[in-house]
Parts: C-alpha cells; structure tokens; sequence
C-alpha cells in the first residue's frame, strides 16, 4: 500500500517539476560536499525516484551538475538583468538587493554554482566559466549604456578585467556572508557597491 501510495506521489510531478525538484536537490549535495563526492545513488534517494528516472532526465553526472550549474546561472541574470533608462547608480543598489536576496534564499545553489570552478571535470569548469562571461558582458553592456558611464567604459578597455575582478570580489564576499552572517545585507550591498564605483572610478 505504502508503495503504491509512492508510486502516486511520483506520477503527480509534472516534467518541469520533476527537474526542478532534482536539481533542487543536486544543489544542496553539491553545495556541501566536492563533486567528487556526490553520489547519483544519493540524490535518486534523497528524491525519493529510482535511479533510473534520474538518468531519464540526466544520462551522466556530469550532464546532472552541468544542470544545476545551468539553473542557477540564468536564476542571477535574470534577477540582476538591468532595466533599461534605469541609471546604473540606482540600479546598483536594487540589483545588489535584489543577488543578495537571491544568495540567501538559495544559498545551497549559490554554493553548488560557485563550487563548478573546482570541479575536476573540464567540462563542467567551461559551464561555470561561461556562466561568468555572461554576468560580466552584462555589467559591462549596463555600464556602456549608462550616460554617467558609458564614456568611462569606452575610454577604458582595462575595465572588462576590473569588472572580472570585481565579481570575483563579490563572490569572495557573499560565500563568506553565508559562512558567517556577521554583516547586515545593507551592509555587504554597500561594501560590494563602493568595490565597484570604485573600480570605475579609479
């Protein structure tokens, strides 16, 4: 009967939901233990599916974390994607709001995402290293259209390293924020904002 009832309660998912609840998943192991060390084994039972609906969705572990990493990367771009005539000074600060928000509530994704840069797997690196390239032609296109900035950026071609850096930055920063949550998020919003201003600025 418990069986059955099971069997139930799997069919109820639809596609999407099924996926999003397995790279749910995938982001909590992955955010806590080296990829390595992740068991497929583990993440069909911590769903609660068989092994071989897992493969269904995602033929190789790689394909799997490959996923996860996916997920999370169009998550910050579209959470941070800038507003078109909203000026970059004022758009900082929300979007800053707005990734901060979005590290805490989804912190075992955060972590799963920015653990793709040590996996040994080359694939999975290229993932996570294009997942990056995004966020940073998307600062720079923001900057470029901004009438503050735009001539800054287009005087200073160094600025796409900088901004390179600066998301390194950030991402020191919150990783540390989740680790020890010693800072206010208003807190690490202006730390992370004046890096920035900073880094245009110089």
């Amino acid at each position: 009967m418990a069986a059955n009832q099971d069997e139930r309660t799997r069919r109820r998912l639809s596609t999407g939901q099924r996926r999003a609840q397995l790279l749910s998943v995938g982001a909590r192991l992955f955010s806590e233990h080296p990829y390595d060390e992740v068991r497929i084994e583990r993440v069909a039972e911590l769903a609660g599916v068989s092994r071989g609906l897992l493969y269904h969705y995602f033929p190789t572990k790689r394909d799997f974390f490959a996923g996860v990493v996916e997920r999370e990367s169009e998550r910050m771009l579209r959470m941070t994607a800038p507003r078109p005539g909203v000026p970059v000074r004022d758009r900082l600060t929300e979007g800053l709001d707005t990734y901060l928000e979005y590290v805490r509530e989804h912190a075992h994704g955060y972590r799963a995402f920015h653990r793709a840069d040590a996996a040994g797997d080359q694939a999975v690196r290229r993932i996570y290293q294009r997942a990056l390239a995004a966020q940073e032609r998307q600062i720079l296109a923001a900057l470029a259209a901004d009438p503050e900035f735009g001539p800054v950026v287009a005087a200073r071609p160094e600025l796409r390293l900088a901004v390179r850096g600066w998301l390194a930055f950030t991402t020191s920063v919150c990783l540390e924020w989740l680790r020890r949550p010693e800072l206010t998020r208003e807190q690490v919003r202006e730390l992370c904002a004046r890096a920035l201003l900073g880094v245009i600025a110089g």
